[in-house]
C-alpha cells in the first residue's frame, strides 16, 4: 500500500519519488489539469460569480491517472509549487478527484518545499498542512478578473475598433506604458547645450582635467552656455586665466551589496548582463529549480524561482558566510550576518530569495551538467547570492576646486580603496552614465599653483528619455504595483504575439495597432488601464490573500462601476471612436513638416484633410474629400513599413493602353497598391463605347484592377509592367511531357502558376510577368508529389483530382471533394472509385467569401476539407430565383432583398 504525491512536472516526480522511496507513488499533474472555457458565460456575475471548470483531455487523462494510483492509498500529497497558482492546481486536482468519487476514505494533504533537495522534502513531507482557502479565493477573483475583462472589453475593441485584437486587465496597462513613452519621445525637442573642459598640470607635473562650473562669479546651470558664441567666450575666460587650487576634499564611501535575487530581480538583471527576455530567464529558471543530474543523483541547483521575497533561511546563510570566509578571507566577511526586508508592499515574506541550494556546488563545479545559458544564469544567481553576505566596498572619493577670481572649475575622482563585495559581483544599470569608479587625481593641496594646458569647448544636445527594455519595463511595473512579477514575462510575451508592440535593438516600441488600442482605451476606458487603479485592484487581491477581505464582494464592486462603463460604449458611434483617436494620435501619424506647412494637408488633391479613417479590415489613413480624392496610407499594423516612402501622391499615370486608349496609373488604396485600367463612368452613364445590347467595345464599364506583387515598387513601375500584370493569367506554354496549357496568375495568396485542377505558389523572388517554362514545370512538379490527377470526370470532362489533406487524403472534381476511405491510399484509388466516391460522398464548397444567402456568413466549409487553391477568376455565386406565387400578391414588405443587405446593415449598426 502505497500513498500518492502529486506535483507539477513529471521530471520533479522522478526526481522526488527516488528521495521518498518505494513507499510513495509520485505522478505529475503537468501543470493546470482544467481552465474556465473560452466562451461567454463562463463567469456569471448575475449567480454570484459562479464559475464553470472544464479539463482538456490532457488534465483529465493525467487526473484520472492519479485516481487509478489511488486505490489501496490512505493519504494524497498535493505537493505542487508554493505559490498561489500551485494552491490553485491542488485545488483544481481535488475537486476534479472528488467529482470522480476517488477520494473516499483518503485524507488529503498539502505540502510545499522551496527546493527540490533531498532533505527539503523529506522535511515537507512531515509538515502536511490544509490547503490555504485564502490563496484559492485569490486566484478565483484573478481568474474571473481576467475572464470578465477579457471577454467584456475585448468584443467592444473589435466592434469600435476593427483590427484590434485584444484587452487585458495588466496588459493593457503595460502596453499604455510603452506607448506613452513613446508619446514622449516623438514631442520631445532636444536642446543644445555646451560644456567647457581644461587640462592642468600640478607643481609635480601630474595632469589632469577639470569642469567649468563658475563664470562671473555665477555658478553655470546645464543651459547657461546655449550656444557656441558663449561657449567661446567661456573658453576664452578660461584659458586667459591664472589658477590655483582652491580647495581638495577628501571623504570615504561604502557601497552595499544588493539583496539576493527575487523573480523581478532576476528577470532584470538577466536582461541587463546576459541578453535574456524574460521568459527565457524563467524557463531556465525552472530547469534551474527542477534539476540536473550530479553524481548519479538528480538535484536542484536553486530554489523557487517564483518569489518576491528577499530573505534566506539561516542554515544558508551560515553556509554562505563560511565559503565567503574560506574563499575570500575573514576582511571580506561582516562581522554580522546581513538580513534583508523586503520593500515591496505586498510581498510574500514567506517565500525565500532565489540563492543556490548548495553554495559549495559554484559554477565552476557545476558547469559541465548544464548547457551554455543554464550555466550563465546559474553563476548570475550564484555570485549574486554570495555577494549579498560580503564585506560592503570602500571608496575613496576626491573633489578639488580650481579658482581664479570669480571663474571655478572642479576636478573628481574616485578609486576603489577596499573591494568587498565588488570582487565577486557589480550590479548593472538601465540608461544610466558610466560611472568614475578607478579614476584617481593626482596628489595636490590648496593654494597649489596650476599650469593650464589645451581647453576645450564641446557641444551636447539633451537626449529624449529611453525606450523601455524588457528590465526596465518590469522594473517600471514592479515600482508600479501593477501585476506581480510572476506575471510579467507572460505579459510582455501577449504584447509581442498580439503584434502592439515588437523588440528592436531590445528596445520596445509600440506597433500603430496598439497605439490606437492604446487610444481607444484612455479616451473610453480610461480608468482601467490607469495604473493607479489596476495598482489599487493588487492591493485588494492581495488582502484577499492574506484573508483580510471577501473575494466575491471585490469582484461585485469591481464588476458594477466595471459593467456600467462597457454599457455606456453600447451607443457610440465610430464617427465619435475616430475624432477621439484622430485627435489623440494626431501628431503620431501627422508629425511637423520640416517647411512649417500643414501636416495633414492632402499631397494628392492639394485640398483635402489628411485624418485616421476606420474601414472593415483596420484603420487607415484617408483624406477628407473622398471620392473625389482617393489617396490613402496604410498604418504599419504587423510590424512591417507603412509604405509611406512609396507613392506618396497616391496616383501616378503611366500613359495609355494600347488597344482602348484608357489611362493605366497606378494608385494606392486602404490594403496596397494596385494598378487600374480607365476610370468608372459617373453613375447611371455608360461607358463610351458600350454597345446597347451591353457588349463592350473595347473599353471597359468597370475598371480593370491588379494589385502589385510584393515587392514591386509603385514609385518606378513601367507601363509594359502595369499591362503586363492587367493582362493576367498569361499563358506560359505547354508543359513538355502532358501537353497541358501552363498559366502563370496573381490570386489571393500572391503569384503562382497553374495546370488544370494543379495551382502552385511562386517563390518571392520569381517575377510572375517573367517566369519561364522551366521553372514553372519545376515549381509544379513539387506541387504535384502531393496531387495526382485521375482523369476527367465523364460528365463534364473536367479532371478529377486526390491531394493531400490536413486531415488525409480526398478526392477533387471542381468544388466537389470527398475524403478518402481510410483502406485506400492515394496511390491506388482509380477514377471510376473516385467518381463514385464523390456521387455518394461527396461535398460543394462555397467559392472563398462566398456569402450564405440571406444571412451574410461565409458558406461553412464541408467538414475536415482543405482549402483549396486560389483559383484566378472565381465565379460568381448564382443569385436564387424567387418563386412564384399564383394566387397571393407578395406584399411589399416581403419583397426579396439581396443577400448582402442584412450585413450590411448589421456593419452599420455596429
Amino acid at each position: 500500500m502505497t500513498d500518492v504525491v502529486v506535483v507539477e512536472s513529471p521530471s520533479k516526480a522522478k526526481t522526488i519519488n527516488k528521495y521518498l522511496g518505494d513507499q510513495f507513488t509520485v505522478l505529475a499533474s503537468f501543470g493546470h489539469v482544467r481552465d474556465l472555457p473560452p466562451k461567454d458565460g463562463s463567469v456569471r456575475p448575475e449567480q454570484d460569480f459562479a464559475m464553470d471548470w472544464a479539463a482538456d483531455e490532457r488534465g483529465d487523462k493525467q487526473v484520472s491517472a492519479i485516481a487509478r494510483a489511488l486505490k489501496g492509498a490512505r493519504t494524497l500529497y498535493l505537493a505542487t509549487d508554493p505559490d498561489r497558482e500551485g494552491e490553485a492546481i491542488s485545488w483544481h486536482v481535488r475537486a476534479m478527484l472528488e467529482e470522480k468519487h476517488a477520494l473516499r476514505g483518503i485524507e488529503v494533504r498539502r505540502v510545499t518545499f522551496n527546493e527540490i533537495t533531498r532533505n527539503a522534502v523529506r522535511t515537507a513531507m512531515a509538515r502536511p498542512r490544509e490547503l490555504d482557502q485564502p490563496l484559492i479565493e485569490a486566484y478565483l477573483a484573478r481568474r474571473a478578473l481576467d475572464y470578465l475583462v477579457g471577454f467584456t472589453l475585448s468584443p467592444v475593441l473589435w466592434r469600435k475598433l476593427p483590427g484590434s485584437r485584444s484587452a487585458g486587465r495588466v496588459q493593457s496597462v503595460a502596453l499604455r506604458l510603452i506607448c506613452e513613452r513613446e508619446a514622449e519621445i516623438e514631442v520631445f525637442r532636444s536642446r543644445e547645450y555646451w560644456s567647457i573642459e581644461a587640462g592642468f598640470t600640478t607643481p609635480a607635473g601630474a595632469p589632469f582635467t577639470a569642469r567649468l562650473t563658475h563664470l562671473a562669479g555665477r555658478k553655470l546651470d546645464q543651459f547657461d552656455l546655449a550656444d557656441e558664441a558663449s561657449a567661446l567666450r567661456a573658453k576664452a575666460a578660461v584659458e586667459a586665466g591664472r589658477f590655483d587650487v582652491a580647495s581638495v576634499e577628501r571623504r570615504r564611501v561604502k557601497r552595499h551589496p544588493q539583496p539576493p535575487f527575487t523573480t523581478s530581480t532576476v528577470q532584470q538583471e538577466a536582461s541587463r548582463k546576459l541578453g535574456f527576455g524574460a521568459q527565457q530567464t524563467m524557463r531556465l529558471a525552472q530547469q534551474l529549480y527542477e534539476g540536473m543530474e550530479i553524481g548519479g543523483e538528480t538535484v536542484g541547483l536553486i530554489t523557487y524561482m517564483r518569489t518576491d521575497g528577499v530573505q534566506m533561511a539561516g542554515e544558508a546563510i551560515g553556509a554562505i558566510r563560511g565559503h565567503v570566509e574560506s574563499a575570500f578571507g575573514r576582511d571580506y566577511l561582516p562581522a554580522a550576518p546581513r538580513l534583508y526586508t523586503t520593500k515591496a508592499k505586498n510581498a510574500q515574506e514567506a517565500h525565500e530569495a532565489i540563492r543556490p541550494t548548495d553554495v559549495a556546488r559554484t559554477p565552476e563545479a557545476v558547469a559541465r551538467y548544464l548547457n551554455p545559458d543554464q550555466r550563465r544564469l546559474y553563476e548570475l544567481i550564484w555570485r549574486r547570492a554570495v555577494a549579498s553576505q560580503m564585506q560592503s566596498a570602500e571608496l575613496d572619493q576626491v573633489s578639488v576646486e580650481i579658482a581664479d577670481g570669480e571663474t571655478r572649475l572642479r576636478a573628481t575622482g574616485s578609486i576603489v580603496a577596499f573591494d568587498g563585495f565588488l570582487k565577486l559581483y557589480r550590479e548593472d544599470r538601465d540608461d544610466a552614465e558610466g560611472e568614475e569608479d578607478g579614476h584617481m587625481l593626482p596628489p595636490m593641496a590648496e593654494r597649489d599653483p596650476l599650469r593650464t594646458g589645451a581647453v576645450a569647448a564641446s557641444q551636447h544636445f539633451t537626449q529624449p528619455p529611453p525606450r523601455y527594455s524588457e528590465a526596465s519595463l518590469v522594473k517600471k511595473m514592479e515600482e508600479l504595483g501593477i501585476g506581480r512579477p510572476s506575471t510579467y514575462a507572460s505579459i510582455l510575451s501577449v504584447l509581442q504575439d498580439r503584434n502592439y508592440v515588437r523588440l528592436d535593438k531590445r528596445r520596445f516600441i509600440p506597433e500603430d495597432r496598439g497605439r490606437l488600442v492604446t487610444a481607444f482605451l484612455t479616451s473610453f476606458f480610461e480608468r482601467y488601464v490607469d495604473s493607479g487603479f489596476t495598482a489599487g485592484l493588487e492591493s485588494q487581491l492581495d488582502d484577499i490573500s492574506g484573508g483580510r477581505a471577501d473575494w466575491r464582494a471585490v469582484m461585485r464592486a469591481f464588476w458594477q462601476e466595471f459593467s456600467g462603463a462597457v454599457e455606456q460604449t453600447r451607443e457610440l458611434k465610430i464617427s465619435d471612436v475616430i475624432a477621439a483617436l484622430d485627435q489623440d494620435l494626431g501628431p503620431h501619424f501627422f508629425p511637423p513638416r520640416p517647411d512649417g506647412g500643414d501636416a495633414r494637408l492632402c499631397t494628392a488633391c492639394g485640398t483635402g484633410r489628411l485624418g485616421l479613417k476606420l474601414g472593415r479590415y483596420g484603420s487607415f489613413i484617408g483624406c477628407s474629400n473622398y471620392p473625389a480624392c482617393q489617396y490613402t496610407r496604410k498604418l504599419a499594423m504587423e510590424g512591417e513599413a507603412a509604405e509611406a516612402g512609396t507613392l506618396k501622391e497616391g496616383l501616378r499615370l503611366l500613359g495609355a493602353h494600347p488597344d482602348s486608349g484608357e489611362e493605366i496609373s497606378v494608385r494606392r488604396g486602404p490594403y496596397g497598391l494596385y494598378v487600374q485600367q480607365g476610370e468608372p463612368p459617373p453613375n447611371g452613364e455608360k461607358a463610351a463605347g458600350e454597345k446597347a445590347g451591353g457588349e463592350k467595345a473595347g473599353r471597359t464599364a468597370k475598371p480593370k484592377r491588379s494589385a502589385l506583387p510584393r515587392g514591386m515598387d509603385g514609385d518606378t513601375m513601367t507601363l509594359d509592367q502595369a499591362l503586363g500584370l492587367l493582362a493576367l493569367p498569361r499563358v506560359i506554354g505547354p508543359h513538355p511531357e502532358t501537353g497541358e496549357p501552363i498559366e502563370a496568375g496573381l490570386g489571393r495568396f500572391g503569384p503562382y502558376v497553374r495546370m488544370g485542377g494543379v495551382f502552385a505558389s511562386l517563390d518571392a523572388d520569381d517575377d510572375v510577368l517573367s517566369v519561364g517554362l522551366n521553372r514553372a514545370v519545376d515549381v509544379l512538379a513539387r506541387k504535384l508529389a502531393s496531387v495526382r490527377t485521375l482523369g476527367n470526370h465523364p460528365k463534364d470532362q473536367a479532371p478529377v483530382l486526390v491531394r493531400k489533406g490536413r486531415f488525409g487524403p480526398y478526392a477533387q472534381h471542381g468544388n466537389s471533394v470527398a475524403t478518402l476511405p481510410r483502406d485506400v491510399s492515394m496511390d491506388d484509388i482509380t477514377l471510376d472509385q473516385a467518381v463514385k466516391l464523390l456521387a455518394e460522398k461527396g461535398k460543394v464548397l462555397a467559392p472563398r467569401g462566398a456569402k450564405a444567402k440571406g444571412r451574410g456568413r461565409a458558406a461553412k466549409p464541408a467538414a475536415k476539407a482543405p482549402a483549396l487553391a486560389p483559383a484566378s477568376k472565381p465565379k460568381p455565386v448564382a443569385k436564387a430565383q424567387p418563386t412564384a406565387k399564383p394566387k397571393a400578391k407578395p406584399k411589399p414588405k416581403a419583397k426579396a432583398k439581396p443577400a448582402a443587405r442584412p450585413a450590411a446593415r448589421r456593419k452599420a449598426a455596429g
